[in-house]
Parts: structure tokens; C-alpha cells; sequence
């Protein structure tokens, strides 16, 4: 059976090298959870930024989709038949429900954690039931087995739970609960899919329930699909060698780049929207702070997005956004019987942050 987390010895963290490392990922996300507050509208972050997630985390388990057929998926999925699109946007929607678990709970329950897997995999399979589930390698090997008795998988996710919202339990720095959190979820492997893409999402929802961040806006699968090869071998090394020190460091490296990029990502956002802000304002009468929320929360928009938004009339709608598309601010799209238009400033920042060339 799986060792309780909090079996371990607290003081092993203790150790000069993984201590200047938190103090170092500490000040970085403090940094990112101010500037995400300065954004008047929280909703675009969570839709831009959790897109870019939903993508890099799904591209970990070879779910594969480009940003431009997410974008059109998004806003046209009735026209654009993409199975891997559709994925990815499921992440995003499992990301939001367990975002508003937690916001009105302050918990993070095995419950939250069913309903998130649920929603990712459009199921209500629950844990594991049956055995056979092992972790192979790229050749075929297996290289772990994870628990296979029902009775143990439920046993070890209501320790998990307790672990995650009993600070008293265990008294770490929540950066360093977050890596054990991971490895145990990981390796507990508690449903028959999704287990990985679920384990991310709970990364950031831990630091959320914490207190770390306002709301869910760093995202490690970036860092993981650049280092994918070091995390599956450290997960291992904990399993066979016990060498927790390593993992902690790795996901504190994580957390510490990946928090440099996206306030990097964010003050481009942030720059991109007050722009556009200021020259609608000053050259169009139907200017709105909802217009400018509308551009930003989505990087592919659409008539009827923008004729909810502004509560107007879709002749009314058409008019505005095809005098911005006129203006350059956006560009006019046509897939099958619909259009659609693309921010094009945060179109280039958000593939500019995922390192592709726009």
C-alpha cells in the first residue's frame, strides 16, 4: 500500500538548496497573483489562459490540436468538427467547475475530484473499480502498478483529501504540499482516464484553496510538455528510491518559471486591452467596457457572443464588429454557413507565449 503522506518527515524539506528554491517560487507567484488582480475583468485570464492549459496539458497525453482549431472550435463548434478540439475545450470546462467548487467551499474534496474527472472525461465512472490498470513505458514495460483493491483506492483518496485540507496534518509550505499532493494523486492513478490532466488541474486548484492565487491562472503542463521526460523519471525515482527532495525541486522549478512566463503573458494582455481600449474609446461611439471584456475573453469571436454581451441586436452587432474588422482591430472569418473574428493583437500574444511564430 501507498505510504500517507504524512508519514513523512517534514523536516527532510528542511534542506538549504530546496528552501532558497521556495523562497525564490514564493516571491515569483506572489508577483503573478498581483498583476492577475490588476486585470478589471478575471474572466479573461481564466478563459485565455485556460485555453493555453487545456491545450499543453491534453498535448501531454497525445491530444493534439493547434491554437487556430481550438479558437474556431470554441466559437463555431457546430461548424468545426475537430474531436481533439472538443477535448481540449472539455479541460478548460472541467478546470471552471472545480475553480467554483473550491471558491465556494474552500475545500478540495474527493468528491471535487470525481466531479472534475467527470466532467473532463464526460463520464460518471468514478474510481476504479476493476484491476489491470499499470503504468507501461514508451517500449511496452511496466514500470508501475498502481493500487488495484477498490476498497485501498477510496481509502487512499479520503487520506489525500484530509492531506490537502488539514493544514495541522502536515505543516509544509503549501508549495511543497502542492509536489507531495501531485505524486500521491499520481501515483494513487484513481480512475480508469484522465488521471493525469486531472492531477494538473489540481495544482492550481490546491494553490487557489490556499490562498496562493485569487484564481486559476499558472499552468504547469507547459513546463511538464518541455520536461516531459525528467517528470516521468522523477515521479519514478520517488517510487523506487524515496527521493522526494528531487520531485520537490523539480515542481518548485515549475512553479517558478512557469510563473515568470505568464506574467509575462499577462502584462502583455494587460497592455494589448488598454490599447485597444483607448482607441476604440476615442474613435468609435459604440465604444463599452463590455465590447473591450467581449474582444478579450475570447481570441475568436462572434456575432452572437457580442450580441449577448452588449445586449444589442445582431444587425447591431454585425455593424460594430465589422467597422472594428474596417478599423484592423479584428479580422473577419468565414467557416462553412458562419463568420467569425479574430483578435488579432491577442491572437499574437497568446501564440507568441506558446513559442509558436503568428
Amino acid at each position: 500500500m501507498l505510504t500517507p503522506l504524512e508519514n513523512l518527515n517534514p523536516a527532510r524539506f528542511d534542506t538549504p538548496v530546496i528552501l532558497k528554491k521556495l523562497a525564490a517560487t514564493s516571491r515569483k507567484l506572489a508577483e503573478l497573483k498581483g498583476i492577475a488582480a490588476s486585470i478589471p475583468n478575471q474572466g479573461i485570464l481564466i478563459n485565455t489562459l485556460g485555453l493555453q492549459e487545456a491545450k499543453d496539458s491534453s498535448e501531454i497525453e497525445n491530444i493534439v490540436t493547434t491554437h487556430d482549431a481550438l479558437f474556431k472550435d470554441d466559437v463555431l463548434p457546430e461548424a468545426f468538427a475537430n474531436p481533439a478540439a472538443k477535448e481540449v475545450l472539455r479541460y478548460r470546462q472541467a478546470l471552471r467547475v472545480g475553480f467554483e467548487q473550491v471558491r465556494g467551499s474552500g475545500l478540495l474534496t474527493a468528491n471535487h475530484i470525481i466531479e472534475i474527472q467527470g466532467e473532463l472525461e464526460r463520464n460518471n465512472a468514478g474510481f476504479r473499480k476493476l484491476p489491470g490498470t499499470a503504468l507501461k513505458d514508451g517500449a511496452g514495460k511496466t514500470i508501475y502498478t498502481p493500487p488495484q483493491d477498490p476498497a485501498e483506492i477510496i481509502e487512499l483518496m479520503r487520506g489525500l483529501e484530509r492531506f490537502m485540507n488539514d493544514d495541522a496534518l502536515f505543516e509544509v509550505d503549501p508549495l511543497i504540499k502542492m509536489a507531495l499532493v501531485h505524486h500521491q494523486f499520481e501515483s494513487i492513478h484513481p480512475f480508469y482516464d484522465g488521471n493525469g490532466r486531472t492531477g494538473r488541474i489540481l495544482n492550481v486548484l490546491y494553490l487557489v484553496k490556499q490562498g496562493l492565487l485569487d484564481i486559476p491562472v499558472l499552468y504547469l503542463s507547459s513546463h511538464i510538455v518541455r520536461t516531459k521526460a525528467d517528470y516521468y523519471r522523477l515521479l519514478q525515482t520517488v517510487r523506487e528510491d524515496d527521493k522526494w527532495e528531487e520531485w520537490v525541486l523539480y515542481l518548485l522549478n515549475a512553479v517558478e518559471q512557469t510563473a515568470g512566463q505568464t506574467l509575462a503573458t499577462i502584462h502583455a494582455i494587460k497592455a494589448t486591452l488598454f490599447d485597444y481600449k483607448h482607441r476604440i474609446r476615442d474613435g468609435y461611439k459604440f465604444y463599452s467596457q463590455d465590447l473591450i471584456n467581449n474582444l478579450f475573453t475570447h481570441p475568436y469571436t462572434k456575432i452572437e457572443f457580442v450580441q449577448r454581451d452588449l445586449q444589442v441586436s445582431r444587425i447591431t452587432a454585425t455593424k460594430y464588429m465589422d467597422a472594428l474588422a474596417a478599423g484592423g482591430f479584428v479580422q473577419k472569418q468565414k467557416i462553412g454557413r458562419g463568420n467569425y473574428y479574430v483578435n488579432t493583437a491577442l491572437n499574437k500574444v497568446l501564440l507568441s507565449a506558446a513559442g509558436v511564430t503568428p
